[in-house]
């Protein structure tokens, strides 16, 4: 059965074109997303403001304290953050991959009001 079966049977090729759509769609609603793979690390944001303050005011008193408390949360693989001049602060903690994302919010919550 070659491609030459399908191209005297434009019909046939199209019903099976047609059920193979229709059975994708099918197994793309039924399948169950828990059973999907975990491929991106969960991450947690900070932001804070300090209205008035420089870059390096804010990275003394706001970022310093609340990255202290944060470094070392449980299944935390590293943490990056940005202080602008306008005195916005965003912290960024990614996590490993299969850490439940809302625990690692809270434990991340936490520890920023420990900060506070």
């Amino acid at each position: 059965m070659g491609p030459q079966f399908f191209i005297k049977r434009p019909r046939f090729a199209l019903v099976i074109a047609i059920l193979t759509v229709f059975l994708g769609l099918l197994a793309m609603i039924v399948m169950p997303v828990d059973q999907y793979p975990n491929i991106t690390a969960p991450k947690v944001m900070v932001r804070a403001q300090y209205p008035g303050a420089s870059a390096e005011t804010v990275k003394q008193a706001v970022a310093a304290p609340i990255e202290k408390q944060v470094n070392g949360a449980e299944g935390m693989v590293y943490m990056s953050s940005k202080s602008s001049s306008d005195g916005t602060y965003m912290l960024t903690v990614t996590f490993e991959i299969g850490v439940d994302a809302s625990m690692a919010q809270v434990d991340v919550q936490n520890r920023v009001n420990l900060a506070l």
